[in-house]
């Protein structure tokens, strides 16, 4: 690290910081002073093109996370100011022997990412969110928020995209349960994608999008790009902009839901309900603009419910039994996502949101997964269908033929 460091001061001093240095240009005098340093000190071939690649990460990308964020494996990163990096791997944490030496670099890192998804974050502003040009989630706060910061938290997305095919795969869905969810996203069911943090929500979503018909018109809606709906030719993508310095100019999530219904849409995806949106997200569900698809934070569907029903109250004071049927008839089906004890990421449930009655709201389950057992670290199960689906006008007027559609199995 310490003749990482010499090499990266004697680059410096000699770049021509009067004028924009071409990559190849740049390679050429990383590898001249590497070649310097070695007849020196001697430097075998290996050590000599990390050395090139480390410095050119350096003056070009994100420094020393270009590493993690360029290896498909890792899932999440996490740099605890200048102490310790740690990522995922598998779904297990590890320790990098890598590390910031210094905390301005690694707020030049930050403020790199930062701009780059045209956000803010300094002392004033200590905490952002901010993404990655290929989608990934990034999390930042300063000291002396963060005591020990910056800390910096990454959520890496697959570069292309996870199918439905590959979460088949991967066993976190069955085919039956996927070609169920791929009739009633196509026949246009307002579905709700629940799980706790890391559960898989996001890319779940991505996945269901591929059902969409290709010939509708889709705005999706963000606080921050992530979501990688592809072969849709008339797609919308909007992002929810932050407060300039002076505290204007921002742009909610509930603002870019009303301006969406004035755009002709076909669908309506917001990547996830977090606040009072949910009662402009519930009106848009309810004034015909069928078969749009959001995600939401809850430990259950019931518990999904629950936390609309708050987040809705946080936007408009209504009686609580109005907000009930409101959710009734706009959502459709949630689909609850887990984390499992072995780290594996799967479909737990299928519910039919059916009414409003007797001062509760209805739910129908369909599908649920069932463990059998313990193969290894892997914990084994299958998918059972439980009841019937009851809400079938959609299907029939969607022209499929909803006989056997979630059947029950004894």
């Amino acid at each position: 690290m310490i003749l990482a460091e010499q090499l990266h001061a004697r680059i410096l001093e000699e770049l021509d910081l009067t004028r924009e240095i071409e990559d190849e240009e740049l390679t050429q005098l990383i590898y001249r002073v590497l070649n310097e340093a070695s007849q020196q000190e001697y430097l075998p071939l290996a050590q000599k093109t990390a050395l090139g690649k480390e410095l050119f990460n350096a003056f070009r990308k994100l420094d020393l996370l270009e590493e993690f964020l360029e290896d498909d494996e890792i899932t999440e990163v996490m740099i605890n100011g200048t102490e310790a990096i740690f990522y995922e791997r598998g779904g297990r944490l590890y320790q990098s022997e890598k590390r910031f030496l210094s905390r301005e670099k690694l707020e030049d890192v930050v403020q790199q990412i930062v701009a780059g998804s045209n956000r803010l974050v300094n002392e004033a502003s200590p905490i952002v969110d901010a993404r990655l040009p290929d989608g990934s989630r990034v999390n930042v706060v300063l000291d002396p928020i963060a005591i020990n910061g910056p800390i910096v938290t990454i959520r890496k997305f697959s570069k292309e995209g996870i199918t439905m095919q590959q979460l088949i795969a991967w066993k976190s869905i069955s085919e039956e349960v996927s070609d169920f969810l791929a009739i009633l996203v196509a026949a246009g069911y307002n579905i709700f994608i629940s799980g706790g943090t890391g559960s898989g929500k996001t890319t779940f979503l991505n996945a269901l999008s591929q059902y969409i018909p290709k010939d509708e018109r889709i705005i999706t809606i963000e606080d921050n790009a992530e979501l990688q709906i592809r072969d849709v030719p008339n797609l919308v993508r909007l992002e929810a902009r932050n407060a300039n310095v002076e505290g204007g100019g921002a742009v909610t999530i509930r603002d870019l839901i009303k301006s969406a219904l004035r755009m002709r849409p076909d669908r309506i995806i917001v990547g996830e309900v977090r606040s009072a949106e949910a009662i402009d997200m519930l009106q848009a569900l309810n004034t015909g603009h069928d078969g749009s698809l959001s995600t939401g934070h809850a430990n259950s569907p019931e518990d999904m419910l629950s936390r609309l029903e708050t987040m809705v109250l946080m936007g408009m004071d209504l009686p609580l039994a109005a907000i009930q049927r409101q959710i009734a008839s706009g959502v459709d089906i949630i689909v609850h996502l887990g984390r499992l004890r072995d780290k594996s990421r799967k479909v737990l449930e299928v519910t039919e949101v059916l009414e409003y009655r007797d001062g509760e709201i209805i739910l129908h389950p369909l599908y649920r997964f069932e463990e059998r057992g313990e193969n290894g670290n892997r914990i084994e199960g299958e998918w059972r269908k439980c009841y019937e689906m009851e809400q079938k006008g959609k299907l029939l007027a969607a022209g499929y033929y909803p006989e056997g559609i979630g059947a029950h199995n004894n």
